[in-house]
């Protein structure tokens, strides 16, 4: 089955670091500009149904040992604001659970334009 190609907003209204939430086809998805890569996810948290795409980005927090934190993937974490679940923004995957995922859709930046696939 081929994708249905979906023209979001022109790519100067989605600077890195902004987000907009769309509807297609009845369904909320967010896509998010992060530093020049873009990120597609349904706005749907599958906890309690909540807004995910509203939460907050953040960091991947690591801890080599118990003495020390660090940050990666500055951005990609995305969290639920309800009940702050976190979500890898590049996969839809849960981060404390392997089994949960969000589903994600492919975006990119085509000439001027934020374009989506379903």
């Amino acid at each position: 089955m081929a994708s249905k190609r979906h023209v979001i907003v022109p790519a100067r209204e989605l600077p890195p670091g902004g987000r907009k939430i769309v509807e297609i086809n009845g369904r909320e998805i967010g896509v998010f500009n992060i530093d020049g890569h873009y990120y597609a996810l349904r706005n749907i948290c599958p906890h309690r149904n909540a807004p995910l795409c509203m939460g907050r980005l953040r960091p991947l927090v690591t801890s080599p040992d118990v003495t020390q934190v660090a940050h990666q993937r500055e951005s990609e974490i995305l969290k639920c604001p309800w009940h702050l679940w976190e979500f890898d923004i590049q996969t839809g995957q849960a981060m404390h659970d392997d089994r949960i995922r969000v589903r994600t859709y492919q975006v990119a930046r085509e000439g001027d334009e934020v374009v989506l696939y379903t």
